[in-house]
Order: C-alpha cells, then structure tokens, then sequence
C-alpha cells in the first residue's frame, strides 16, 4: 500500500507557514476563533480552486467523503458549510493579501532573467484592468450599471514570467486611470497601457519618478512637432516626432517633450500612434513593447478560464477578494 504524501499537501509543502502565520497576527485573522483556523480555510478554499469545486456544499461533500485524509491534508478541523462562510465573510482577506504577494515576491526571483520576447533589460509592467460581471441584487455593494453590478481586477503584469506585480479588486464604477495613484512606480521600469490610462499629470508623476511610460495616444490629443528623427520605413514606421503638448490642461500638466511614434502594421494596414517619454529605444522596440501588453489580456483570459471567479463562495465584498 501506498504510504507516501497526498498531492495536496506534496504542493502546500511550498507555502511558506511562517510568512502565514505573521500575516495572521498582523490582521488578528484568529481573533476569538476556536478550531478552524486561517489556515484551515486557506487549504479549503486551495482544494477548492485546484479540484474545480462549484459552491460551498461542493467543498463540504468533497472533503468529508474523506475526512480519514484530512489530517493528511494539513486540515485540522472539521468542514461544515456554515463555518467556511461564516470564515469567508469575516475574517480579514488582507491576511491572504500579503500571503500571496508574499508569494508573488518569490515567484518574480525565478523568473527574473525570463525572455519575454523583446531585448531589454528593464523591468517591463503591462497595466490593465478585467471586468467580472455581477448580479446587482446579490452584490449591492459592487454597482456598475442601474441594472448589474461588477467587480474589477486590476492588474500591473511582470512580463518576465507573466507574473502580476500588483492586484486590486474594485467595484465597477471605479475608472481605471484611478489606480496610476496606487502604484509605486519604479524607476527605470516601462509601464505599457492602453489609451484608458491617459492622464498627463498622472503620467508626468511617473516621469518624475524615474520611470518610463509607453501609451497609445488619443486622436483629439494637441501637441506641435518639435523635431523629427529619420526611420526606416520599411519596418512600418512612418515617423518618429519630438512633441510638446499644447492643450490647456495637457499642457500645464505636462511641459516636458514627449515622443510620438507613428507605426503601420504590416499585418493588418492599421496605423497606431504611440506616445513615450523614452527617447534612448528604438522607435521600432517602443512598437514591439506596447504589442507585449497584449500579454495581459491573455494573463486575464487564463484567470477566467482557470479559477472560481465567476461564480463566487460568498457574496459579501469581504468573501469576494478573499
């Protein structure tokens, strides 16, 4: 007879207990908690993710069909329906916050010298945000629209290792330039993003930080050419312009001399204008870099496909980022 590990606890011989347990007493997850502890819940709601459970009961029928396993498992207490919720709804989701940027942190080691398809030697972020469509009358507290309501998942992406650097889980109304004020950017790091994350006095913060930005521009954005700097366009590019911004707002936000990169794919004939504040790359490597954010939208594909986030374990905002 087999008397080696389970699977289950072979992978959770990889969670570090002692970064657990100091983001337990960090938050109290415990307080006032008789027999199922955080990491009880954690092993349960890991079980769950990792075998596709459906609901609550799911889980509860899955582990007691073999409770003689349990202890094998790490699970120390009994699994009951009711205490899980009750575990989801009020202990405080940060304690699984800072474990698993804990964990995020030592993922990014590993993968540090990942390619990812362009030659830089900078940290590349890509920025963007998914949104998880709701029930309005189950999920009051995440409105959207006058009839639904949603979460968002905003994600700053490592591109070395498709690794998120960053999470926040917001309601639907909270517009995505918003969380440019969250990060903290680090200099000489390229932040890539869509047209949504356009605000001159958010991105000249950035600027300030010593950090790079790589953007598409808006069609009504007013800016005069300063200087043009030869291209081969036989590579797709069209031009590649020195700019300042001219517009009131855009203007006083940002004085700075901004790069603008003017780029045919070849592929599909259309025409993307880029806006930088790197003027050391070639402009050919900025239209390579804003073509890898598309490395996030395969980032949150994988994300819907994969894990439990359409349909939720609880309905409280508490259970829901837990």
């Amino acid at each position: 007879m087999h008397t080696g590990k389970l699977v289950f606890a072979q992978v959770m011989e990889h969670l570090p207990l002692t970064t657990f347990r100091r983001c337990v007493t960090r938050y109290k997850g415990e307080h006032k908690v008789k027999s199922f502890s955080c990491l009880d819940q954690y092993l349960c709601m890991a079980f769950a993710q990792l075998t596709y459970r459906e609901s609550l009961r799911d889980i509860e029928t899955s582990l007691r069909a073999q409770e003689n396993k349990l202890y094998h498992m790490g699970i120390r207490a009994n699994i009951s329906r009711n205490t899980l919720a009750n575990a989801n709804s009020v202990r405080d989701w940060r304690v699984y916050a800072d474990l698993a940027q804990s964990l995020i942190t030592i993922a990014r080691r590993l993968y540090a010298e990942e390619p990812f398809g362009v030659d830089l030697k900078n940290t590349v972020y890509a920025l963007d945000a998914s949104t998880i469509d709701l029930c309005l009358s189950v999920f009051p507290w995440a409105p959207f629209r006058s009839t639904k309501a949603a979460v968002k998942l905003h994600t700053l992406l490592d591109l070395r290792g498709n690794i998120p650097a960053f999470l926040y889980i917001s309601d639907g109304k909270l517009h995505d330039v918003n969380v440019l004020d969250l990060l903290v950017p680090e200099p000489g790091a390229f932040y890539v993003m869509d047209r949504g994350y356009i605000d001159f006095e958010r991105l000249h913060a950035l600027h300030e930080a010593g950090s790079f930005f790589v953007t598409r521009a808006k069609s009504n954005m007013k800016a005069d050419r300063r200087y043009s700097h030869p291209v081969d366009r036989a590579t797709g590019l069209i031009c590649d312009q020195t700019v300042v911004l001219t517009g009131y707002y855009s203007h006083q936000s940002f004085e700075t001399p901004l790069r603008r990169i003017k780029f045919r794919d070849p592929a599909t004939g259309k025409e993307l204008i880029f806006l930088t504040n790197n003027f050391v790359l070639p402009a050919l490597t900025i239209a390579e870099l804003y073509r890898c954010r598309w490395l996030a939208e395969l980032f949150f594909k994988w994300i819907k496909q994969h894990l439990r986030i359409k349909a939720f374990f609880g309905v409280s905002e508490n259970a829901v980022e837990t």
